[in-house]
């Protein structure tokens, strides 16, 4: 069964305020919500109160919030993969869509907890899929490994840019005091209780920092590698 609303339960209707009330600009004002004040922002009476409209008319575009949630989920997306064109190289249009999936999620970190491990139905993200599948296709690959490969490629991303926006999501000094563990607690160990940290003691630092395109690069290498030799 389908979970979309009717077209037409979704024609666009002024709020109390004049507004044109309609699905994009429902969409923005909860990411705008959810920015402001967290997920737990989401809920029809704050929604409505902010667009300035019945709480009940909100059903009219969406089933409930969990509807809701899948749209902003494809709205991070589809801004995310907006005027992306794959070039020849799969492999570096591969890396180009990781990328943007981390500024995307970066972009709305407090939305990202929602959005990261929910399959949205929707249109952006049914386009991202066909984007990426068809790259691994046209590397040769046979349609059953394709699919899986995507899968663990597009899991590896997804996992890495919701950490990264998670990170991103706790107040300044939470990140701060993280940033500064990794010089002032990890670099006093006591070498004899801590050998292996002790040799890497100078690269500690750089443990702060996001290991995102590492690890894109890491997959990618793998699949580069188990890429059929010829197509």
């Amino acid at each position: 069964m389908s979970t979309r609303v009717p077209q037409e339960r979704r024609r666009r209707r002024p709020t109390r305020s004049g507004v044109l009330l309609s699905e994009d600009l429902i969409v923005a004002t909860a990411l705008r919500l959810i920015g402001e004040h967290g997920p737990e922002a989401l809920s029809v009476r704050r929604l409505g109160a902010a667009l300035g409209c019945d709480p009940s008319a909100l059903y009219r575009y969406f089933h409930d919030t969990d509807d809701l949630v899948l749209a902003i989920a494809d709205r991070i997306i589809g801004d995310a993969m907006a005027g992306f064109v794959p070039g020849d190289d799969w492999v570096a249009a591969l890396r180009e869509m990781a990328l943007r999936v981390r500024a995307g999620y970066l972009a709305h970190p407090r939305a990202a907890a929602l959005a990261a491990h929910r399959v949205t139905r929707r249109r952006n993200e049914i386009q991202a899929v066909e984007t990426g599948v068809r790259l691994l296709l046209s590397a040769g690959f046979e349609p059953s490994r394709a699919a899986r490969l995507y899968l663990a490629f597009i899991d590896t991303v997804l996992s890495h840019a919701a950490a990264d926006a998670a990170f991103e999501a706790l107040p300044r000094e939470r990140r701060e005091a993280d940033h500064r563990a990794w010089r002032n607690v990890y670099q006093g160990l006591d070498p004899d209780t801590y050998p292996a940290l002790t040799a890497v003691r100078s690269e500690l630092p750089a443990m702060a920092d996001s290991s995102f395109e590492e690890a894109v690069d890491l997959v990618l290498e793998a699949l580069a590698a188990r890429a059929p030799k010829e197509r």
